[in-house]
């Protein structure tokens, strides 16, 4: 199968469709006692108008993933394809006669609906996947760390894949690039007051009945001190079939099943986009599969599709990485768009995000007004394959700092020393950065900056890594505030049957009684 990405096509702007009719009645049973209240849903009833509910139900979920990181991917895509941009960079003081195109819209960028999410939850307005994912799934604020669970932990929501799956006969599917019990995946089929319980929601896995997961492996699967029953041998005596090679998975044309990608990264999930290559499945290879299996029920399906590595690449502040996950969630979206081309009156598809990561901005104090996106071209791998790869051995053989620039340059673009105007070579304070950040890595040396000032720095990350990502970002002109989660809306992007329902700005809890409205489950 292996989705392979030809640039072009992947980042053409597509024109779909034209929205349908209007809507349903909203329900969302209230547990006793009422828990923190989200904003008041309006009813969508009120049209008067022939509900027609959709057949198949595709959500997307770009973890992380707010405007900057969609932005900044359509902009990069962009600069890599306008010659003006690449030959003469423009620039307010000297563009060289260079006139900007502008972006390349991602496929979901020109949905015929256009929404936005605000994402707060029952602590913080710069909440986690968990909390956040639960009032997508389930149309409830909860606290940060807490799955399906009001905020003292005992009573459970039911999350609108159950209700479909109970309700409707929909078969459901989960698909996610990072684990399968990590939060997001697990905020459609598990309740548990925290998210680290990996072991027992992998158990909620395994009972919740759904047709389909498929993507990273399993967290803890024989639990946290590896004394329990492994959690996929669990699954089989279930009745799913748990395939773990591709060739295996060529051959799955039915449920239930679980499958866990071949080639697993760092923390058993998949490889990032940057790291992919041709012989391995990408997200859009599991969408894709995922309708190969869950069409096969008349009733129809759900599908819930999460970009989880955008996340990833976020906290770590790996812009290139960034981007390649965000082209990657497109491709997947790209299967689906596909799929309703031929069903186009019984299929709707949602792309938005649980909340944004790193505080990204597209713009540098250093680069003033200009930015330099296709420099980040020059990366050709993620911080994570940089760190277990490289770094792993830099610290094992002691690699001097002169040997260690060689592969930043092969592997980064980055050098010592080039020709003038050359915007990849390392200034001197750039080079000091890195020298700083090797001794902390792989000499072991103590800095001499305060533990704050450490933690600006470098986060909890590797600092030889992350000053790297840090150095070719703002050479673009791109720069992240945080090594966490921050508070900006998502957008909402929808497409096919009610799909401008979605359109307005709303709390993110709306998303669920919108879908519930729709799909006429209480």
């Amino acid at each position: 199968m292996n989705w392979k990405r030809p640039l072009a096509l992947s980042t053409a702007a597509l024109t779909l469709g034209t929205a349908l009719a209007v809507c349903g009645n909203p329900t969302a049973a209230a547990p006793d006692p009422t828990p923190t209240p989200a904003a008041e849903v309006q009813s969508l009833s009120t049209t008067g108008s022939t509900v027609k509910a959709p057949k198949y139900v595709f959500l997307f979920i770009g973890d992380g993933m707010s405007y900057p990181q969609i932005q900044s991917t359509s902009d990069f895509l962009g600069a890599l394809n306008d010659a003006d941009y690449r030959q003469a960079q423009p620039s307010l003081d000297d563009n060289g006669g260079a006139i900007l195109d502008g972006p390349e819209y991602l496929n979901f960028m020109n949905f015929e609906a256009a929404g936005s999410a605000v994402t707060y939850d029952s602590n913080s307005f710069a909440p986690d996947s968990a909390s956040t994912a639960t009032s997508i799934s389930t149309g409830y604020k909860t606290y940060s760390g807490s799955i399906n669970v009001d905020e003292t932990g005992t009573i459970s929501y039911e999350t609108i894949a159950e209700q479909l799956h109970a309700q409707k006969g929909y078969s459901v599917g989960v698909i996610t690039s990072v684990n399968l019990n990590h939060a997001t995946p697990a905020a459609f089929y598990a309740h548990q007051a925290s998210r680290n319980d990996y072991y027992d929601i992998g158990l909620e896995l395994i009972d919740s009945g759904f047709e389909y997961f498929a993507g990273g492996g399993l967290l803890k699967p024989t639990g946290a001190e590896g004394d329990q029953a492994d959690l996929y041998a669990l699954a089989e005596k279930a009745g799913y079939h748990v395939v773990k090679t591709q060739a295996e998975a060529e051959q799955v044309t039915g449920g239930p099943v679980v499958i866990i990608d071949e080639h697993l990264a760092d923390s058993d999930a998949m490889a990032y986009e940057i790291d992919r290559t041709d012989d391995m499945w990408a997200l859009a290879d599991y969408v894709e599969k995922g309708i190969e299996v869950l069409s096969q029920d008349k009733d129809g399906f759900f599908m819930m599709c999460e970009g989880g590595k955008i996340d990833w690449a976020c906290h770590a502040n790996d812009a290139a990485s960034t981007i390649h996950d965000t082209q990657a969630l497109a491709d997947a979206v790209q299967v689906a768009i596909d799929f309703a081309k031929e069903h186009a009156d019984e299929t709707l598809i949602l792309v938005t995000s649980d909340h944004e990561t790193g505080g990204l901005t597209i713009g540098f104090a250093g680069t003033d007004y200009d930015t330099y996106l296709d420099l980040l071209e020059s990366q050709k791998i993620s911080y994570a394959k940089f760190d277990s790869d490289y770094v792993s051995r830099y610290k094992e053989d002691k690699t001097s700092f002169e040997d260690v620039l060689k592969d930043v340059e092969a592997l980064f673009g980055l050098k010592p020393q080039g020709e003038e105007g050359d915007k990849l070579v390392l200034t001197d304070y750039e080079l000091e950065q890195l020298r700083a950040a090797y001794e902390k890595s792989v000499n072991g040396t103590a800095a001499s900056q305060y533990e704050q000032e450490e933690y600006v720095l470098y986060g909890t990350y590797e600092p030889l890594s992350v000053t790297l990502t840090h150095i070719i970002n703002n050479k673009s002109g791109i720069s992240f505030t945080s090594y966490s989660h921050t508070g900006l809306p998502v957008a909402v992007l929808a497409h096919g049957v009610n799909a401008g329902q979605f359109n307005g700005y709303y709390d993110n809890t709306q998303i669920y009684h919108k879908l519930a409205d729709l799909t006429k489950v209480k």
